[in-house]
């Protein structure tokens, strides 16, 4: 066979090559472009104004590869991440409470996509009740001494809550996160701080605490002391007070109340029905730590708040 021969035998299996490639190619390109992402997920279809809702599918692709989200219908309240396909937001009691209806998320990935089946949200009124505050305030505070309030609030609807103040006294401080009132009275502080109001709010409603009074007093008035001796005896003494709590003369004391025992609780107690006294001596204490409060209290034998604790070791 001559070389011309040769080359024409050859070309007929060349070309069955080239086209079983090429089908090959084809084929292959083929299968990959069936290749479908999926999504899956079900949202929650009823929630309150007011309140955070979130929705995030889950979605993926045979072999991996990059997935984008879309959506339709999306609730005017709502934002919504191409990148994750998270549905998310607050709708507000004012003005979108209502059925938002054939939302739509889809999931793309190589010219392919696929939906979610359409659901709705429905959006229910946020109840008109407000949230609860409580707590109660001491009334006086001895300069160069701690005063703290801490009010305790809740909310019905399950919404954080904030506090608020009107009339603080100038001597203390705020904090709207938790409501603690706090602050050490100088000297010059001295008086009654009038008329302080402690509010609760959710973001609609409100409550507030009855307003209250806080009489700072100079240090020494109203107060207990404790000096140890060695026989087992404590001597406590106090400078009577001057005052009633709205500010006005004291002119009806009637004596004191002494709280005392070996634990802060003061499981025992002395009545002195004496105005006049100032001093007063425990005996037969045992050999430990003791602790002691008092209280003064008029002829119509309302009692005043305790002092702050003292505590001695008797010997």
């Amino acid at each position: 066979m001559d070389s011309s021969n040769i080359a024409a035998a050859a070309r007929p299996r060349h070309g069955v090559l080239r086209a079983l490639t090429f089908a090959a190619l084809l084929a292959t390109a083929s299968m990959a472009a069936l290749a479908l992402p999926s999504i899956s997920g079900k949202p929650v279809t009823a929630m309150t104004a007011a309140h955070y809702f979130s929705f995030q599918p889950s979605a993926s692709i045979p072999g991996g590869g990059a997935i984008t989200f879309a959506v339709s219908n999306k609730p005017s309240w709502a934002s919504f991440d191409a990148g994750t396909g998270r549905l998310y937001g607050t709708p507000l009691p004012q003005t979108n409470v209502g059925t938002f209806s054939n939302i739509v998320i889809s999931a793309s990935a190589g010219g392919q996509r696929v939906n979610l089946a359409p659901f709705a949200i429905t959006v229910l009124p946020l109840p008109n009740i407000p949230p609860t505050i409580g707590g109660s305030p001491a009334p006086s505070v001895v300069t160069g001494r701690t005063y703290a309030f801490q009010p305790k609030a809740t909310d019905p609807n399950g919404l954080q809550v904030g506090f608020g103040i009107w009339n603080k006294p100038s001597w203390a401080s705020f904090n709207s996160t938790t409501g603690l009132l706090s602050g050490t009275p100088a000297a010059l502080n001295v008086g009654t701080y009038s008329n302080i109001v402690i509010t609760a709010y959710d973001g609609y409603s409100k409550a507030e605490l009855p307003a209250f009074s806080v009489l700072v007093q100079k240090s020494g008035s109203g107060t207990t002391t404790a000096t140890t001796t060695t026989t087992g005896s404590a001597t406590l003494s106090w400078t009577p007070p001057t005052q009633n709590n709205n500010g006005s003369p004291l002119t009806d004391l009637a004596g004191y109340h002494i709280y005392y025992g070996t634990t802060a609780d003061l499981g025992q107690s002395v009545t002195l029905a004496n105005a006049g006294l100032t001093r007063y001596v425990l005996s037969g204490l045992t050999q430990t730590t003791w602790y002691f409060a008092m209280t003064a209290y008029d002829t119509a034998g309302r009692e005043s708040d305790r002092t702050a604790v003292a505590t001695l070791v008797a010997q």
